[in-house]
């Protein structure tokens, strides 16, 4: 394709965008609405028709794949693009730090310091840090080079439980005496050396007369200050800048994005033009509706309104399902009846706002033989986290387990090495079988230096507390989620998603959760290992998995993508928007569930559940305030619950509900999860006390606080309701007698 039949194809927004010239220019592309067509006929256009040397066109985004298809694509419209710089923001910082080295103290050589390779230079530079400690200051320096800040700059907002500009300071000096370099300042340099070299910011201001960025929504601060310095904006260069993005689409505040950087653009760059792009190729006119209704909610951002190219379509279908077992049914019933018009397995998404969420349907996907891929996360069962618990509570099933010995023994660190390990398995074997490893242990440790002796002691120790604990909890979800206290790995993974923005705590959650309906024994934890590794066994191997496969994905993970049929989970409050999101992070919720509704092409599907096993309990859940936003969007099937709007809508006016997909006939009460009917009281007080206090219906006791109704019956003719409260203990009432003392809460 030449640039003529590239700009035949563009729609008027688009043309707009690629012919600008003159002014700074924001393009506020929609989702699927072409930016990469757009912003690869510009560069192609410049070149060709408006004579810039490609030389001097920078064009950058945020990942090496993003970049070379935006290089493959201008190169296929005009081949002198190959000379353009078209590089993520990590490269172009690293080329520029390479070709000024001399003038900054670098030699030309240096290399960029991971997250590891910056945990230990720490503990180098500052001795007295743990390892634990030294992984979270690198986390913070990190964090705080995306801020654009200094040692010398106030780093309260960091949160840092450390003398966190202390421990900056030490970092940068022993930094700069190795000549490396770490990824923060692969962009925070460039800016500080033109803030410093005139020259040089000369050199750049003349070098680079086109500068574009990509995905602009999800660039930080000193993203920002780098564009800034490299434009020349601040020093009316007359540099051309145009950057593409998208307000409604970023999510990525925990790695430092900061939306504002959109949003104020037109102030920081003056004279700026906006081109929308707002015709949607991707999803058809009822998604769209969707999505349209929920992030308009939200109040920071700049506006517009996504115009379907593919026709009206079906309106998304919200799905009220009892738990997460219904909810793992509900989908793989609607995977499995779309096979039978010709679908295919590779046509649908799952899309869910925690890693923890995805063991549900694993099982269930497993069971029903539905093909399925994991992206951007390993199997649950493969994770880490979960592999350590098992590890635990096989050695303490099986104590000649090497495997299992071997993988805990010194997790978290206690001190016993690999070489210890050697000789306490080897010394344990008598030629035929393994010894008790806990008991040898004990015994081989007197052989042992006094770090490593105390070490063994420590984890034997560990091991009998998780044996008592097998003998006193209730159930076996309490045992695990004990032993995850008990073994220091929740505090340990804790850290962790703290540091990396990660959900392993969750994680080893969902893992008790599963063992709920097991008993407390050593019985029952065979037991339970045993359906693991069924589970396991149900998996295909590498070889048998086809490119025709579920997706199962977290919604983070899901920017940029598309999928015919997607079915979006877990929306109650609590879950998605997660718990104590207010004000801008509220916003990025919501932000966040218009990405994964704008992932849908045809179908698209919500579910929300009434309850889920959350702690090894089940937990009533209250539908997601996101869903009340945008209702009038959804066709509603499922037991509406009680205080959603459609309840009370349904009041006034006849409406079915059905239960995973199928029509059903009952009362709007009955959907409601009440035990009775009208005809089952004799007195018309009766009835309407059944239906002040049905199931699900939130209640306060001036003794107990909080409460939710999980059971109503008839006993001695009288209605008898049971009470769940938040304190976690569950209590009888009579509502006819008792409703002074047991008070509605209106939703």
């Amino acid at each position: 394709m030449d640039i003529q039949q590239g700009l035949s194809v563009l729609n008027e927004e688009q043309y707009a965008a690629v012919v600008h010239e003159g002014s700074p220019l924001l393009i506020l592309a929609g989702a699927g609405s072409g930016k990469t067509r757009v912003i690869t006929t510009k560069i192609a256009y410049l070149i060709n028709q408006k004579n810039v040397e490609p030389y001097s066109i920078l064009s950058v985004t945020f990942t090496k794949k993003a970049a070379n298809e935006m290089r493959q694509r201008a190169v296929a419209m005009e081949e002198r693009a190959q000379s353009s710089v078209i590089r993520t923001f990590h490269s172009f910082g690293s080329w520029f730090l390479r070709k000024f080295s001399q003038e900054v103290g670098l030699i030309p050589s240096f290399t960029v310091y991971d997250d590891s390779d910056m945990e230990v230079l720490l503990k180098k530079a500052v001795p007295s840090l743990s390892s634990k400690e030294a992984k979270l200051a690198a986390h913070q320096i990190s964090l705080a080079k995306d801020y654009f800040l200094t040692p010398e700059d106030d780093l309260t907002l960091l949160g840092s439980e450390f003398d966190i500009n202390q421990i900056y300071f030490e970092y940068e000096k022993r930094l700069r005496a190795t000549g490396n370099v770490d990824f923060g300042d692969l962009i925070m340099k460039p800016a500080q050396i033109m803030e410093q070299y005139q020259d040089i910011e000369n050199y750049i201001h003349n070098r680079f007369k086109v500068v574009m960025v990509d995905e602009y929504q999800d660039s930080n601060i000193a993203q920002y200050k780098l564009l800034q310095k490299i434009s020349g904006v601040e020093r009316n260069t007359g540099n051309y800048v145009c950057v593409v993005g998208d307000d409604d689409q970023s999510i990525y505040k925990f790695r430092g994005a900061e939306v504002q950087n959109i949003l104020s653009f037109s102030e920081k760059f003056p004279g700026t033009e906006i081109v929308k792009l707002q015709t949607n190729y991707r999803s058809t006119s009822k998604i769209l509706d969707a999505a349209s209704i929920v992030v308009q909610k939200n109040k920071n951002r700049l506006g517009k309104t996504l115009v379907s190219d593919r026709g009206e379509g079906e309106k998304p279908t919200l799905a009220f399902l009892g738990d997460a077992n219904e909810e793992a049914t509900y989908v793989a019933d609607l995977i499995k009846n779309s096979l039978k018009n010709d679908g295919n397995y590779s046509d649908w998404a799952i899309l869910y706002r925690t890693n923890a969420q995805s063991l549900t349907f694993e099982k269930e996907f497993l069971k029903r033989k539905i093909p399925y891929v994991l992206v951007g996360s390993l199997k649950f069962y493969e994770r880490e986290e979960i592999k350590d618990v098992l590890a635990y509570i096989s050695l303490l099933a099986n104590p000649q387990d090497e495997i299992s010995f071997r993988r805990i023994v010194n997790k978290p660190t206690r001190g016993i090495g690999p070489k210890t390990q050697d000789a306490i398995v080897e010394n344990a074997f008598d030629g035929n079988q393994y010894k008790n490893l806990l008991q040898f242990s004990k015994e081989y440790s007197q052989n042992l230096t006094k770090k490593a002796k105390e070490g063994v002691e420590s984890f034997l120790s560990i091991m009998n507390s998780i044996f008592e604990s097998l003998k006193t909890e209730k159930n076996l979800a309490e045992f695990i989620q004990k032993v995850s206290v008990i073994t220091g790995l929740e505090e340990y993974y804790k850290s962790s998603d703290e540091i990396e923005g990660t959900s392993r705590v969750e994680n080893l959650q969902e893992l008790a959760n599963s063992a709920v309906p097991f008993e407390c024994s050593i019985e029952g934890l065979t037991d339970f290992l045993d359906s693991i590794n069924l589970d396991r066994s149900l998996e295909l191997s590498e070889g048998e998995v086809s490119n025709d496969a579920v997706t199962l994905i977290t919604l983070h993970n899901t920017k940029g993508l598309e999928y015919n049929k997607v079915v979006i989970t877990g929306l109650e409050d609590g879950i998605f928007p997660r718990m104590g999101k207010v004000g801008d992070e509220l916003e990025e919720e919501r932000r966040l569930f218009y990405v994964g509704i704008t992932r849908a092409k045809d179908e698209l599907y919500i579910t929300s559940v009434a309850k889920r096993l959350m702690y090894g309990s089940w937990q009533y859940m209250k539908p997601s305030q996101f869903l009340s936003d945008a209702e009038d969007a959804f066709s509603v099937i499922g037991r509406v619950p009680y205080g959603f709007a459609s309840y009370s809508k349904s009041a006034t006016k006849k409406q079915n509900f059905g239960t995973f997909g199928k029509q059903i006939t009952s009362s709007t009460f009955a959907s409601r999860g009440a035990t009775f009917t009208s005809q089952d009281f004799s007195k018309e007080e009766d009835y309407q006390t059944a239906l002040d206090y049905q199931t699900g219906t939130k209640v306060f006791v001036d003794d107990e606080g909080y409460g939710i109704i999980t059971k109503q019956f008839v006993k001695n003719e009288e209605i008898v309701v049971d009470v769940q409260f938040e304190n976690g203990k569950v209590k009888k009432y009579l509502p006819k007698y008792q409703k002074n003392k047991l008070l509605v809460i209106k939703d």
